[in-house]
């Protein structure tokens, strides 16, 4: 039997139409969630954990995806605490909280004490998003890569999330598995870049798409490259590419002190939709 704490309990495929009407109430914001349970079928087996759901009257509410990263989905302050509460039952096994910055800030401040202390928290990350055309001219170069990049854009990736997270995806073993994960993306379309002959000068990729939007993550120049206006150039070649073909909306957060990529994009037409917050472990 499902247990319940607080109006709170694990969703499963029965559910999937009342989670995805949940989350189209903000469909960009929640794009990550959407992509989750349409390609799940909120089946834990294949979500690698749990979606939590949270009603009221026999309606569901809130939501929170509880696997590698945590996500409150349409949360408000009292939904927050009650699925903070019930994730202190348990031992921690996420590795980053993740969301909207007022259902984070609340969900941590009920769990700091026991989760122990983070290796980061980013408070301020602008959510970006444009469904219009671009407003700067895009980089013809700009095309999906072929597994033939994978030389080339491998260490492009891993550049790049290391100076994004701090940590490399290689460290404790992880080569194996992030690689799998860039050649995922490579498969799926998702995955593009600008070279100048054999060398990459620019690269984005999809992370994850619904009907309604896509979400862009590593967005990388390499630093030699940099000031040459690539990133603008390049994102709006991806902006142009995504809305054609994946999604309407582009969308992606950004953190408050990366003034240079946050230039870029206001360059290319993201504004602001939201506020994001995450805690790394």
């Amino acid at each position: 039997m499902l247990t319940t704490r607080h109006g709170v309990r694990p969703l499963g495929a029965p559910d999937l139409d009342a989670f995805l009407e949940l989350a189209h109430r903000d469909p960009v914001v929640n794009v990550f969630v959407d992509h989750r349970a349409r390609t799940t079928n909120l089946e834990p087996r294949w979500l690698g954990g749990e979606m939590w759901g949270r009603f009221d009257g026999g309606d569901l509410v809130a939501a929170c995806h509880v696997g590698a990263n945590l996500v409150p989905v349409q949360a408000t302050a009292d939904d927050a605490r009650a699925f903070a509460e019930r994730a202190l039952t348990r031992s921690r096994t996420v590795s980053t909280i993740v969301g909207p910055h007022d259902a984070v800030e609340v969900f941590w401040h009920v769990v700091a004490d026991m989760w122990g202390r983070p290796r980061e928290v980013r408070w301020r990350q602008p959510h970006l998003a444009i469904d219009t055309d671009p407003l700067v001219e895009p980089a013809p170069g700009v095309r999906r890569t072929t597994r033939a990049d994978l030389d080339a854009l491998y260490p492009a990736c891993v550049a790049m999330y290391t100076e994004e997270v701090g940590v490399s995806p290689e460290a404790g073993g992880g080569a194996e598995l992030y690689r799998a994960r860039v050649q995922q993306l490579i498969s799926r379309g998702w995955s593009f870049a600008q070279f100048e002959g054999d060398e990459l000068v620019f690269k984005a990729e999809v992370a994850c798409a619904s009907p309604y939007a896509a979400q862009i993550q590593g967005v990388f120049v390499p630093p030699e490259h940099r000031g040459r206006g690539l990133a603008s150039a390049g994102m709006a070649a991806v902006v142009d590419l995504v809305r054609r073909e994946i999604a309407p909306t582009v969308s992606l957060y950004v953190n408050d002190w990366n003034t240079p990529a946050r230039r870029a994009y206001e360059r290319v037409g993201f504004v602001e939709t939201a506020r994001f917050s995450t805690v790394m472990f």
